[in-house]
This record gives C-alpha cells, structure tokens and sequence, in this order.
C-alpha cells in the first residue's frame, strides 16, 4: 500500500528502506524546549492525514474537552482496529452498522473516564476529505466516520465532507512544490497539487473566514523542539518535533493553536520538511495567528503484539491507530495520546512568548546588529527598577539565566535566516514584566543546502562514505542504514565536507 505500506508486504525496496529509517530518525541539529505561548484555548483543533486521520480522530474523541475541531484526511472510524485486523479499516472496506455499533460501545462505556464526555464531541467542528481514487483508505472507511460523528451528535451544518475526483491517497493542496507526487497517484510524499486547498479548508472549516495566505513563510519561525520530555520513551516518537510561531505569536499576540499529524512515511526523518512546507498549513497559519504543532514520529522496526492484526512492527513510522503501544492507545491514558496532548498544554501554557505578570514595563529600543552566519548582538534601553533581563527568540527564552546589562550576543543561529527576538524585564523578585515590540533581522551567509537522495548516491555525490555494508554521512560519520540505492535520507549540509541527517525548514 502507500503511507501503510508497513502493514502489506511491499517488497524487498520497502523493506531496507524501513530498517534504514530506524537508524536515521534522529535529527542532529540542537532542539530547543518547547515554549509556552498566549493560546486561546478555546481555539485548539487537529487534523491529519492517513495515520494522522487516525490519530487526529482518536484525539478528537479522547481529548474532546480540549479539541473543539477535528479534521481526517483519508482515516478512519474510531476503535477500528481495536476489534478488526486493520485491513478491515481501510482498503475501501465497509464497515457494518454492527461493527458501528461495538465501535459505539467503546465511546458509551470510556465516556467521562478512559475519555472525556462524549458530550463534547456535539459541539466540536469536523472536517473530512477522501479521494475518489484512494485505494489505500479509500471512500467507504470514511463515510464510516462520516456515521460515527453524526451519531454523537455533530450537525450537518458543523460537518463538512468532501470526496474529490481523480484524487489519490495525498494531502491535497493547489500549488506546486519541489518533490511532491502527482493527485493521481499514491507515492511518497503523498503530497499533491490537487488544485484543492486541503489546508485551507481544513482551517477555515474551523477557524472561519481567513486573511489571504502568505506563499512564502519565514524560516526563522520553524522551531525544532525537544519531544523527549513528553514521549515518556514512546519506541513509535522521534526524539524533536516542529513547531511554527508566526512573528505575532512570538511576540505576545494571543493565538490559536492546531495540530497538523503527518502520515506514514511522512515525518522529517523520511521526507525533510515536505510536511511541515509543502501542506500549505503554515501558509496560512502565518497571517491568521494560528501556532501549528507538528509533533513527529520515528521508525519501530520491533514486531508488537497489537490489539487485533496479530504481531506488526511500525517500520514506516505510523501513528499508533491498531495498537502498537498498548492496548489504551485511542483512550487518554495511550502513550502516543497522552505526548501529543502533553505537548499541546505546553504550548498553551503560556502568557504571550514569556511575557509575564509582573509590573515593569516593556524594554524600549530594541535593536540588533553586528550579525554574522551564526549571530546577532541585540541590544536595548534600560528599565528603572529592572534586576535583570530575559531574551526571547521566536518566542522561545535563549538565555539561560537572568542577563544584567542591556545587550546580548544571540549565538547558535543559521546562516541567511531571518529570526525575531523581544526582551522582557525582571524586578528583584523575579518577576517578569511586559515584552518589548518584536524586532527582526537576518543572519549573513549562505542558508544551510540539503540533500535527499538514496545512500548509494550519496556516496558517489562525495557526502558520505560506506563502511560494512553502511552509509556514514561525512564529518558528522552519523549512520545513514544500509548502503544500496533503495534506501533514502535527507543529509543537511552544516560546514566544509560535514553532513547530519536533518533537513532545511
């Protein structure tokens, strides 16, 4: 199959690659923590495609309380495959009103305890999308959750469904863009120009009428993040997630949140930043003050009883919808459910990109300079009563403890990329006060180059070597998997004849 080809036997290309993807998820850029920023919470939705339909309906379900929109690009019903192999979830199978009504059960039985009150589900917002041409998941799987959401209550006028023609298993979009497959056909990156804006559609379904788009996003605001804290060792998550912070957002703008899922074979590992780009999701997060959290998966090569398919290992890196991590794994209480929402109260936990309570007002004249490839003197007008300061980039706090004076050198940056930065106070209590206007500037040199290519040809393109049957990339000598041509990874260019595996967001 497509992005469930860990599922179906697929061939020996399938296969090395899959176990190659294991030894190359992790990214080798530092992360930072995730930040806490000015969200209103009554503004927090998800959706996704494939096994982040899945997933994003499990955590419409589950989380109900907390997603007030839910959207499934090619999923499926919730609880599927908790009774059913999974190839009765997808394959444009049907499903029975008698598997309905078991599915239903679980809903009527965990409501108020294993999930929130089913209640909730009536007033959330929901979008659906299927291709006519999806053979992966295909119609029928979906109008199954078309049924499962009507019979808890969502209205017609709070539903939108869409099946488009001649549309394969892809998230569709209605722009062209480096990489991607054509509508018609379900191959990596199952991303296509459809010329349909899922992403769009899918936001103003919740978020209602948008301001126009902007094509070409900053890069500065594309935050790796540190997932560790909140996987508690989850084998099916990647070690960073992404995070995209529009400029107002960063500086304190009250906000709204949304959670974009990626399908299989569709994480940062496997396909650089085609996800997070080519979506069309930050295009138009970036001028309608929408954060979107891009949590990521990895590759579990490890065969796992699951709770009705039998023994399958994750090998494509697949949210957990059949039951990998435990048999909780659509409740609150599943690993990969309770990461995802962990993330999520991180991220709203906050006052404005670290503005705080406390009286002192916001630092005047805050300017930047002196910028080089990797960083950038800030520097601003002193605040009476202030004990000390703290330095926001994009939101998120780079400084380690409170700076006294009324400058500072901003370090680990890219070259050629545009960053933001604010200041805040602090009074002799640590409290913090208001934060100053965002201001901007960019690094010199030249952007970072990225590579995506099979291992095979990254050796003979002089990035990296063999050793054993193993590509090692060059300078960083990180192991890409095996040496053939079936296995591909993303190198990320950092100096003179030094590669990691990452990618260029």
């Amino acid at each position: 199959m497509t992005t469930f080809a860990h599922l179906r036997a697929r061939g020996v290309a399938v296969l090395l690659a899959a176990l190659t993807l294991a030894s190359a998820s992790t990214t080798a850029t530092a992360a930072v923590a995730l930040p806490q920023l000015n969200i209103d919470t009554s503004q927090i939705t998800v959706s996704g495609l494939s096994s982040g339909g899945f997933m994003a309906n499990q955590l419409g379900y589950a989380y109900s309380g907390t997603f007030k929109g839910v959207g499934v690009f090619a999923g499926g019903s919730y609880m599927c495959a908790g009774h059913s192999n999974y190839t009765a979830c997808m394959y444009n199978a049907s499903i029975s009103s008698s598997m309905l009504s078991t599915l239903q059960a679980d809903l009527n039985n965990w409501s108020g305890t294993a999930i929130d009150p089913l209640a909730n589900v009536a007033g959330q917002k929901v979008f659906m999308f299927v291709g006519t041409s999806d053979t992966t998941v295909g119609p029928k799987p979906m109008n199954a959750v078309q049924t499962q959401y009507t019979n808890n209550g969502v209205l017609a006028a709070n539903l939108s469904y869409v099946q488009r023609s001649g549309t394969a298993h892809v998230f569709p979009t209605d722009f062209a863009a480096t990489g991607n497959n054509s509508c018609g056909t379900s191959a990596s990156p199952y991303i296509a120009n459809c010329s349909y804006d899922g992403a769009k559609a899918v936001l103003s379904q919740f978020y209602g009428t948008l301001k126009a788009r902007n094509d070409a996003p900053a890069t500065a605001n594309y935050i790796e993040f540190d997932q560790t804290p909140f996987t508690a060792g989850n084998p099916g998550m990647a070690a960073t997630g992404w995070l995209y912070v529009p400029a107002n957002c960063a500086s304190g703008a009250v906000c709204r949140l949304h959670v974009a899922l990626h399908g299989c074979q569709q994480n940062a590992a496997t396909i650089g930043d085609k996800f997070l780009k080519n979506t069309g999701y930050t295009r138009w997060a970036d001028t309608n003050s929408i954060v979107v959290l891009f949590p990521q998966t990895k590759v579990d090569n490890t065969a796992r009883s699951t709770a009705a398919s039998g023994s399958l290992a994750n090998p494509n890196g697949c949210w957990d919808w059949v039951g990998w991590y435990g048999g909780n794994f659509a409740q609150r209480a599943g690993t990969q459910m309770q990461a995802i929402k962990a993330m999520v109260d991180q991220v709203a936990s906050g006052s404005g990109g670290g503005g705080g309570g406390g009286a002192l007002p916001a630092p005047a004249g805050l300017v930047a300079s002196g910028a080089s490839d990797t960083t950038m003197t800030l520097g601003w007008n002193a605040v009476s009563g202030a004990a000390g300061y703290h330095v926001f980039r994009n939101g998120v706090q780079v400084d380690s403890t409170a700076i006294t004076g009324t400058s500072y050198v901003d370090s680990g940056l890219s070259p050629a990329t545009t960053y933001s930065w604010t200041v805040a106070a602090l009074d002799s209590g640590g409290a913090q006060g208001a934060l100053s206007a965002a201001v901007s500037a960019t690094t010199t040199g030249a952007a970072a180059a990225c590579f995506t290519a099979s291992n095979y040809a990254h050796t003979t393109a002089g990035r990296a070597h063999q050793s054993g049957g193993y590509a090692y990339a060059n300078g960083s000598n990180q192991n890409m998997g095996l040496w053939n041509v079936f296995v591909t990874t993303t190198l990320k260019q950092t100096g003179a004849n030094y590669y990691v595996i990452g990618s260029c967001p």
